[in-house]
């Protein structure tokens, strides 16, 4: 019996959790369906399109990195939020014909819901796709001001032009101040070199918010956390993200994307 899938496509994908969470919610709401993961290299990605555009139990795949700027440019159409933030994470069949979307920002968005990003001060490591749609909400909620971080000053500076070009540039590392930090690399990351960036001075009720869930408590959060600020980990932008598209792939939004079952099958 043919079952609709959707499937996460990337490299590296070895490491990611969402497998666990489409199939979790699949169970949970009787849906006969399948998530999967995909590896793919850079000449694979086209390939992959055609061959999954004809296939009808396809519902579509997230995407992750390095290709979330790439796949654009190989997609039918691409929604204004995707657009304007510059980056898609999700792509969805409908019939053959593929569209993009990015629920990053909405998981980015959720993620900090409980301590905001208006009024603060900003730091962001990173000018991926992560990075990008963490711009798109901290535009929206009205932060005071954008330091961003990045290997490549250029792509950082591009990036501070979709915020409005208010704030500033510079490599990683140093001693930033800030209300709140956000790491939108993988470094921290299992197999990855360490994020090397102080946090003595961050403001007293800072926030610092790493993106990276493997390993769940990187080396910045238990730095953090031993300073006594608040902090935010990866899996809470993961699983609310992950929510939007599994309500593009199978049509009903998922229970509780804060479940505690959940959260206690994905640190385990």
């Amino acid at each position: 019996m043919a079952v609709p899938y959707a499937e996460l496509i990337g490299d590296p994908v070895a490491h990611s959790k969402s497998p666990t969470i489409h199939r979790f919610w699949l169970r949970e709401m009787g849906i006969v369906g399948d998530y999967r993961a995909l590896r793919l290299g850079p000449d694979e990605l086209a390939g992959y399109l055609a061959r999954r555009r004809s296939d009808p139990d396809w519902r579509g795949c997230n995407v992750t990195m390095p290709y979330k700027e790439k796949v654009a440019d190989l997609l039918d159409g691409v929604d204004p939020f995707a657009r304007r933030i510059g980056a898609v994470n999700t792509v969805v069949n409908r019939d053959g014909f593929l569209i993009g979307t990015n629920t990053d920002w909405q998981g980015v968005n959720l993620a900090l819901e409980p301590v905001g990003a208006a009024g603060k001060r900003v730091v962001l490591i990173g000018a991926g796709g992560a990075a990008r749609a963490a711009v798109e909400e901290l535009r929206q909620a009205e932060a005071a001001h954008l330091t961003i971080l990045n290997r490549s000053e250029d792509k950082a500076r591009d990036l501070l032009l979709r915020f409005g070009g208010r704030g500033a540039t510079g490599p990683v590392g140093g001693d930033p101040e800030a209300d709140l930090l956000i790491n939108a690399t993988p470094l921290g990351m299992a197999g990855q070199p360490p994020l090397a960036v102080g946090l003595s001075r961050l403001s007293d009720a800072a926030t610092v918010f790493d993106m990276v869930y493997d390993p769940l408590e990187t080396e910045l959060l238990a730095e953090a956390r031993r300073r006594g600020f608040r902090i935010v980990d990866g899996l809470a932008m993961l699983v609310w993200q992950a929510s939007m598209a599994f309500t593009h792939f199978f049509g009903e939004p998922p229970p509780g994307p804060d479940s505690p079952r959940l959260r206690e099958l994905l640190a385990s």
